[in-house]
């Protein structure tokens, strides 16, 4: 696959604030992050050619000098369509942004124009001025112009600060967050029904870069198969990539996410196995560590069990599937087709595919079921949040829990079951549910629904009418469509 895929609510959004400055004449500045592979400057890039209007596409080099990073600036800006003779546009400023960004005003033409700077958090990095001189840019230089300024950033702390009370451009620009591309999207383009476009989603993360590697029509065990003989196929690379660049070094951050990525999810376990020899992880330095990588880096998720009473344990996931899928097995199969041995990485595969997938897909259930509930789509109009619900012995576990909010709910609605397997929901199931819920704060026979999310449906022996809600692929597809 070579093509763009997806994105036109995004599209829409960056074409509605050019069109703002078409209209008023006056400048606007658009703050987009996302993690890394996740597609921005393919998105912005598609969206400059769509537009017709001249631009400047510049991206920052990791590492680069003040001196460098800014002729390269000069460089693209030169190259670019935005000045009415490159020939004025000198070749070097010292590495003065103030000076910099003179120029660029000077170079703008009096029409409409876009204005790209990648990897700003790189910029900050290089020159601790950056910031301020872009400010003072704006203020006095740009936003009195009709011009579109992009500032894309795939350090998620470092774009949030770029824009933060406490910074020179709190206030001045939208901030947008670009996610992984959706299930529905996902098989749209390739191609795919609904149980095998949520499989390619797991398997992708909704990643562009791995996506247009997937063959049109192909599921996602063909795919795996296929891919597990190229060690240097985009499904290992691309969260190779993201793990390096995230976590360079092996490090107690390195060790946390591997341990949570192997399945670890509650603190003391996670502790136990990212700690030493000698002793477990302390407290004192694993509670910080998750709370950045989880609110600042974003690269974990948090999971409160729901209820009408606060509860514990919370439990952690790596946020992205695909590097989730990479950490609990991929990397063990990369190194197999490294060695040559392609057959018994797909093995590997096999015999941890369905119990991988079936931990991986109930947190799409749960987005989908809210993304549903929020548009009115469900039987229950006051519902807005769904998780899960467990107790310190996770004994029983309780896969849905919707609610009016989470963590602590006033009300539940529905409670329920996700079994995504070859085999139906059946009554075995049913009763091992109907036990379960019971011991749910806030549960109440009369009035809380039964959910089930199956992949393949209800087993005959249940009466449908003893279940409120029934969620396939297809529903959970559905959700994530206009």
């Amino acid at each position: 696959m070579n093509g763009f895929i997806g994105r036109k609510t995004e599209l829409a959004l960056l074409a509605k604030r050019l069109r703002r400055v078409e209209d008023s004449g006056s400048g606007v500045a658009v703050a987009l992050r996302g993690r890394r592979q996740v597609g921005k400057s393919r998105l912005v890039q598609e969206f400059c050619d769509r537009s017709t209007v001249p631009y400047l596409f510049s991206t920052a080099t990791k590492g680069a000098s003040p001196v460098e990073a800014v002729a390269s600036f000069l460089g693209d800006l030169r190259e670019s369509g935005l000045p009415d003779d490159a020939e004025l546009v000198p070749t070097a400023v010292g590495g003065s942004w103030p000076d910099a960004f003179r120029i660029l005003a000077a170079a703008l033409p009096r029409r409409p124009c876009i204005v790209v700077l990648d990897e700003v958090p790189w910029l900050s990095e290089q020159d601790g001025l950056f910031d301020g001189a872009l400010q003072t840019a704006w203020d006095r230089l740009l936003s009195s112009r009709p011009v579109l300024l992009l500032l894309l950033g795939s350090d998620l702390h470092m774009m949030e600060r770029l824009t933060a009370y406490d910074r020179p451009f709190f206030g001045r620009a939208d901030n947008l967050t670009l996610g992984p591309l959706n299930p529905a999207d996902v098989g749209d383009a390739l191609g795919l029904t609904p149980p095998d476009a949520i499989d390619a989603h797991l398997v992708t993360g909704g990643l562009p870069g791995i996506i247009r590697t997937w063959p049109h029509g192909m599921p996602a065990m063909d795919f795996l198969r296929e891919e597990a003989e190229d060690p240097a196929a985009a499904v290992f690379g691309v969260p190779e990539a993201a793990l390096m660049s995230e976590f360079p070094n092996p490090d107690v951050s390195r060790r946390v996410l591997e341990a949570i990525g192997a399945g670890d999810r509650t603190h003391a376990n996670i502790a136990a196995t990212a700690g030493s020899r000698e002793s477990t992880l302390p407290s004192g330095t694993l509670s910080p560590l998750l709370r950045r990588l989880t609110e600042e880096k974003h690269i974990l998720a948090l999971d409160e069990p729901v209820s009408s009473r606060p509860g514990k344990p919370a439990l952690y996931r790596v946020a992205d599937s695909n590097l989730r899928l990479y950490l609990g097995m991929l990397r063990a199969v990369q190194e197999q087709a490294r060695r040559g041995r392609p057959a018994a990485g797909f093995r590997l595969i096999e015999r941890r595919w369905t119990t991988w997938r079936g931990r991986a897909v109930e947190p799409l259930v749960r987005q989908s079921l809210e993304l549903a509930a929020l548009s009115g789509d469900l039987p229950w109009p006051e519902a807005e949040a769904v998780g899960g619900w467990w107790n310190r012995q996770f004994d029983p576990e309780i896969d849905l829990v919707g609610a009016d909010r989470a963590p602590v709910a006033r009300r539940i609605f529905f409670a329920g079951s996700v079994k995504w397997l070859a085999a139906p929901f059946d009554a075995h199931d049913l009763a091992a549910l109907r036990r379960g819920v019971v011991q749910i704060p806030g549960y109440d026979p009369a009035s809380t629904a039964l959910a089930v999310s199956s992949l393949t449906g209800l087993s005959p022996d249940i009466d449908p009418g003893d279940i409120g809600l029934l969620w396939g692929p297809e529903e959970m597809v559905g959700a994530w469509r206009d």
